[in-house]
């Protein structure tokens, strides 16, 4: 796994974790903001970005990645972890592993029930459709969805259709496998739990779970907010919340 880091190393330590099929850039804006004042931490997930080159595995081989880098980078604490989507699932198990590795984390749009439904139709649409990821038009279509801001779709289209179909697969079996570990009832973060309000309901049923699981976390539902939306498209919106949160909480 790849980590970019921005700021000066000497200061307290957040770590940013991208959604699925977006990179470190999707942060740009919350670097720009955070990195006079922090140490900005932005791991690049197997299979993404400047790492299409490796193969993602698992949330949990990637939860490990972030644990080790921690460890052997920052002492094995750091101030947050923030992530969104599949980097939310990675955040959720990094917490469930280690009780103490961050003082607080961000827990946006993570899907906590398994949807094996949903797993079964997608696999066999990557066999067929892989092709149609290095086109344009498709790849706008996906950027959408994944509510990528216009100025960075031509960056979100070099990495995406840099995806391997293995990776690819792979990302959707451990999404819509994920559940949540009953470790995580053990984490000492301070924990923020966001979730759009025009999400899908299981979306919001999993941040509920989450918010009943994990003692004294707090519970933010968007109003008119989409899948990732605060973060990519509101990063200034983000950003305060994160900041308020930190100044709150410590």
């Amino acid at each position: 796994m790849i980590f970019k880091e921005f700021g000066n190393k000497n200061m307290p330590v957040i770590v940013l974790i991208h959604g699925g099929g977006l990179s470190w850039w999707s942060w740009k804006s919350q670097i720009e903001a955070l990195q006079n004042d922090y140490c900005v931490v932005t791991p690049i997930i197997d299979g993404h970005g400047d790492g299409w080159d490796t193969t993602f595995i698992s949330i949990q081989k990637s939860a490990n990645d972030v644990i080790k880098y921690i460890k052997e980078n920052h002492n094995g604490k750091v101030l947050a972890i923030c992530g969104l989507s599949i980097g939310a699932q990675i955040v959720v198990e990094i917490l469930s592993k280690e009780y103490d590795i961050s003082e607080n984390a961000v827990i946006e749009s993570a899907l906590v029930y398994p949807m094996k439904m949903t797993v079964a139709l997608t696999v066999p649409m990557y066999n067929l459709f892989y092709g149609m990821i290095k086109k344009p038009w498709y790849s706008k279509l996906q950027a959408k969805t994944l509510n990528v801001p216009d100025e960075l779709f031509e960056t979100y289209y070099k990495d995406s259709s840099r995806m391997t179909k293995e990776s690819l697969i792979n990302i959707a079996k451990s999404n819509g496998n994920y559940s949540l570990p009953s470790t995580i009832c053990n984490t000492k973060s301070k924990t923020l739990i966001l979730v759009g309000e025009n999400e899908l309901s299981i979306m919001k049923k999993s941040a509920n779970l989450l918010h009943n699981t994990i003692k004294g976390s707090f519970l933010k539902i968007i109003e008119k907010s989409g899948h990732g939306e605060i973060s990519l498209l509101y990063p200034n919106k983000y950003i305060d919340l994160l900041q308020q949160f930190l100044v709150n909480n410590n």
